[in-house]
């Protein structure tokens, strides 16, 4: 099963599995329609969700200010928002995961 996005009318929701206190920040396939990504921070005061955002702005070649998180703060299961003009950046990234 592939990662989808949600397009919406202002913005593109990504369903994120997070899974924290790894060894490195990296993505790690999909599962169950949510691409998995590890994160080297604890999932303690924000840290977690900070580095997920920041991760996904360096790859994407984005401001930080252009990646928030819409639902999941304190769930391993997260949607991560971004304006419509990511939506290609956001489909090409996601075409090569497994």
């Amino acid at each position: 099963m592939s990662v989808e996005l949600t397009v919406s009318n202002d913005s593109i929701h990504l369903e994120i599995k997070a899974v924290p206190s790894a060894s490195r920040t990296e993505f790690a396939g999909s599962q169950n329609g949510k691409l998995r990504v590890r994160i080297a921070s604890a999932p303690e005061d924000g840290k977690a969700n900070a580095e997920l955002c920041a991760y996904f702005a360096k790859t994407l070649g984005c401001p930080k200010k252009d990646v928030s998180l819409v639902r999941g703060e304190k769930s391993r299961i997260k949607v991560l928002g971004f304006p419509l003009s990511l939506e290609n950046a956001l489909r090409s990234l996601l075409k090569d995961i497994p």
